[in-house]
């Protein structure tokens, strides 16, 4: 029971460890890996064609140990033949024996001479595959950069498309709810008249109401003779006052009657 419980934290916590991660980050991540498989791999070719290059170069002192034991043994040879000639049999023991010891010398150096061949064939081999090896890793490589940018420009060109996604879910939003239609407003406007228009007809029926429209009516009058008066003042007078507002003459008394 507990192991299941244990699997499935690890999967969930996997699961949301790999959403939470940028892909940009992962991407990296997998070029800087492959870079340091590449590279791994480049130091061990190196060592294995340097391991080629040190078989070369003892194969050569190998040979050259093996031709100069060769030359002396045939020095010690051509002595000893030299005092077998000359009844010289102590001379004769005594190249013959080197020359032994030479030959001896000159089958180790050939001995080593064919193992260091056997050896350089078998590095040969394997530092051509390593050549190869690193000619392909270093083509993947090249894809894998090539592979990451076109990687990036996916990603770059994914973030756009999610903020303009985001900007037309934003605009769908405003547009399906602008808050307060025009219609709306118009009808609160409206509203609003009616209910002053309403207070003011109220007001006008009340007492208080009509003093106020008397006081205006006073004051419109009282504002229509003092032009009246600054025309007069100015002998901007040009009419007769209207037979309405003309004051009227005082009647005419009747005489009284003589007391003749």
């Amino acid at each position: 029971m507990f192991s299941r419980i244990w699997a499935y934290i690890k999967a969930l916590f996997t699961t949301t460890a790999e959403n939470a991660m940028d892909p940009k980050i992962e991407i990296e991540a997998a070029i800087n890996e492959a870079k340091k498989q590449d590279q791994e791999l480049r130091n061990q070719a190196a060592k294995v064609v340097a391991h080629r290059t040190q078989l070369e170069s003892q194969i050569d002192r190998a040979a050259d140990d093996a031709g100069e034991a060769r030359q002396m043994a045939k020095q010690a040879l051509l002595k000893a033949e030299d005092a077998k000639t000359a009844g010289d049999t102590a001379a004769v023991a005594k190249w013959t024996q080197a020359a032994q010891s030479i030959a001896m010398k000159l089958q180790a150096a050939e001995n080593n001479l064919g193992s260091l061949k056997e050896q350089y064939s078998v590095a040969q081999t394997q530092s051509e595959k390593a050549k190869v090896a690193v000619q392909q890793n270093s083509m993947k490589l090249q894809e894998l950069s090539a592979r990451r940018m076109e990687l990036l420009g996916q990603l770059e060109q994914a973030k756009m498309q999610e903020a303009v996604n985001e900007a037309v879910a934003t605009m769908s939003t405003s547009l399906s709810d602008p808050g307060p239609s025009l219609d709306q407003v118009e009808a609160k406007i409206e509203k609003r008249k009616a209910e002053a228009m309403a207070r003011a007809e109220l007001h006008e029926a009340t007492p208080e109401g009509a003093e106020a429209e008397l006081r205006a009516a006073i004051n419109v009058s009282q504002a229509d003779a003092k032009l009246e008066e600054l025309k007069a003042e100015l002998g901007l007078t040009t009419s007769e006052p209207a037979p309405s507002e003309a004051t009227p003459e005082p009647e005419a008394q009747a005489e009284p009657p003589s007391d003749s």
